[in-house]
């Protein structure tokens, strides 16, 4: 029974937790939009060059450092607790300061590598961001080692939260009040800073109930657990840093190369502006990709340390296909309706085909967290960080190369080639490690039939809907009432051919959430078929 309460807690706090992190995801990606609308193209440039640099260290810590701490607490003695808390704290309060130092010094060193030397204020302002991140990654660790991920779940709503508010109304004020662009970046910049400290509030307000649970016993070697940390904190977060570099590597290349062929310096500050819109509809096509499947991902770990009960193969095998398929769809759809939803969400069609080939980032994004997720619950991390290396080195060179002929078009197909190396490598180092059949060809056979028929339907759709039945109205209104009917249109079309294909069984669907309506439909598709017989 008491194991009972616990897995009870422990799956309630899960499920908490979950969805906190689908809320902050979800902020993440929907803020830029109005963030976009509110400073324009040459704005968005500005805080797109410089936003890697916090993302990076933020992720790594406050995700990687929290995750590495809680499994070390959990791994550990009772008596040790107090030990690995304060050694962390001390780790990551030495690598946030030389990182601080690193950022608030070398800011106009870093400026100026980027070709911008106005950049350095809102590298500056972004750094005392980095300065909080010890507490929020050790109380983080802390309260998740414990199974209570209430303090944690709240904490990240609440520090996203407030960082949304303030850089969305800070950046209203100081635009409407006639500041610089670069002022706006300064305030966005500030907008972390104010929500890690709300963050860092509400975690101190619960640890203070529970700091006498924590005294230090047993003492530990420093470097041990300090080595144990790091490659844990980096093997947890490398999938999700991937992302994150990619970026910094177009703040470092995009704009100086586009400058260094020739192209006027606010026209190349628009269009790396242009190609950043990219960054949002990425995020959110890996939200709706993947948040159903890696619910299954931790079956998969548990499972194949059992050798009996449900295979721990269907649960790869179904992670895999359900993050394929939602990323597909979602790569696909966009492609058929993109110069309608660029306008609609960023005011003007412009780089339509470089956002089309952006997009379809989606499908490597999703398979690489699935992958990477799966084989990290096998134990496997040094192949996959190899690969993800390699990725990174091969999307700094794509740039290098294909930025000076095809503009920001060759950082677009750059950022596929790098990700389409990592995936590729990781499906061939699965077949060595795991050797286990995906998906069957009918699969593919399918999705490929889905996308064209929901292609046919939304362009013939979105064509007459521009041309004839929205034609009088204001073009971004038009571009809003052809996105809104054009989406549903599609997704119905594809979903109803997923469900008459069953390439995805009812059980299945059942296992994943809000699995159970597609399931119904499927069971309404079966009886039709018998009812017509």
């Amino acid at each position: 029974m008491a194991n009972e309460g616990t897995m009870k807690t422990f799956m309630k706090g899960a499920v908490l937790l979950t969805m906190a992190g689908l809320i902050v995801k979800l902020l993440s990606a929907v803020y830029r939009v109005p963030y976009q609308n509110l400073v324009g193209d040459q704005g968005f440039y500005i805080y797109q060059q410089v936003y890697p640099f916090i993302g990076i260290f933020s992720t790594w810590t406050s995700y990687g450092f929290a995750v590495a701490v809680s499994k070390m607490m959990a791994d550990s003695d009772e008596r040790e607790h107090g030990s690995i808390l304060k050694i962390a704290f001390g780790f990551i309060a030495v690598i946030s300061t030389l990182f601080f130092l690193s950022l608030y010094l070398g800011s106009d060193l870093l400026a100026g590598w980027m070709g911008d030397a106005k950049l350095s204020g809102l590298l500056q302002v972004g750094a005392f961001a980095v300065l909080l991140m010890p507490p929020l990654a050790v109380l983080k660790g802390y309260f998740q080692s414990n199974n209570d991920m209430a303090p944690v779940a709240y904490s990240q709503v609440t520090e996203q939260g407030i960082r949304v508010s303030v850089i969305l109304l800070g950046t209203w004020i100081v635009v409407s009040s006639g500041f610089s662009l670069y002022a706006a970046g300064q305030m966005a910049m500030f907008g972390a800073v104010a929500g890690e400290i709300a963050g860092v509030v509400l975690l101190v307000a619960y640890f203070r109930k529970r700091l006498f649970q924590v005294q230090a016993s047993t003492k530990l070697r420093v470097w041990p657990v300090i080595k144990n940390m790091t490659a844990i904190s980096l093997s947890i977060s490398m999938s999700s840093l991937i992302l994150l570099f990619f970026q910094l590597a177009d703040s470092f290349t995009v704009f100086r190369l586009l400058t260094e062929s020739g192209l006027d310096r606010t026209r190349a500050m628009e269009q790396k502006g242009v190609y950043d819109r990219g960054q949002p509809l990425v995020q959110f096509g890996i939200l709706i990709a993947t948040s159903l499947a890696l619910t299954i991902v931790p079956l998969v770990a548990h499972m194949s340390r059992k050798e009996s009960g449900r295979s721990a193969q269907m649960y790869a095998g179904l992670a895999f296909r359900i993050s394929f398929l939602f990323a597909f769809a979602a790569a696909a759809g966009l492609t058929f309706v993109m110069p309608y939803v660029n306008e609609m969400l960023f005011q003007t069609r412009d780089e339509s085909l470089t956002l089309i080939i952006f997009s379809w980032q989606i499908v490597w994004m999703s398979l690489l967290l699935i992958m990477t997720a799966m084989l990290h619950g096998l134990g496997k991390v040094k192949v996959p960080a190899l690969l993800l290396t390699g990725g990174l080195l091969i999307k700094i060179a794509g740039n290098w190369l294909l930025v000076p002929i095809w503009e920001v078009t060759g950082a677009a197909v750059a950022g596929n080639l790098g990700l389409a190396f990592i995936v590729i490598g990781l499906l061939q180092y699965f077949k060595r490690v795991w050797p286990i059949r995906f998906a069957p060809a009918r699969y593919y056979g399918w999705l490929g039939l889905s996308a064209a028929a929901m292609g046919i339907a939304v362009v013939g759709w979105a064509v007459f809907s521009d041309m004839v039945l929205f034609d009088g109205a204001a073009s971004r209104l038009a571009a809003l009432l052809t996105s809104l009917t054009a989406v549903p249109l599609g997704a119905t079309v594809f979903l109803l051919l997923i469900a008459k294909s069953r390439i995805i069984t009812e059980k299945e669907w059942y296992i994943i959430p809000f699995g159970r309506k597609l399931a119904g439909l499927q069971l309404k598709i079966r009886q039709q078929k018998r009812g017509q017989r």
